[in-house]
């Protein structure tokens, strides 16, 4: 949950989500969040900035973008990915937890 040193706006997904997110560290250049899924769980439509993303665990998670796309994102323990800002909707497809470290990345340009 967030405190006053990390108050993520109100768009973020701690804020609209925080069965799923979680700050773990936050300075004026990123804010570090952890992500648990739960075997076939999904978030609600967020925003987020650029960003890392490492994963914990295997991954095989569908993205829906605004409009109705979808996307689906196959990873490993382990891997680090780089994804551009953008709004979506993650939902965890597999029977197995997921678990990742995102690192958002603020005022980039």
């Amino acid at each position: 949950m967030p405190t006053p040193e990390t108050n993520p706006p109100a768009d973020d997904p701690v804020n609209l989500d925080p069965k799923h997110y979680s700050v773990e560290f936050e300075n004026d250049r990123v804010l570090v969040l952890r992500v648990k899924y739960g075997p076939k769980e999904k978030s609600v439509m967020h925003k987020v900035p650029p960003m890392i993303t490492v994963s914990l665990t295997d991954r095989d998670v569908k993205i829906l973008l605004p409009g109705g796309r979808t996307q689906r994102v196959f990873g490993k323990a382990g891997e680090v990915v780089w994804y551009d800002a953008r709004e979506h909707l993650p939902e965890n497809m597999s029977d197995l937890p997921y678990e990742g470290i995102h690192i958002l990345l603020k005022d980039c340009k």
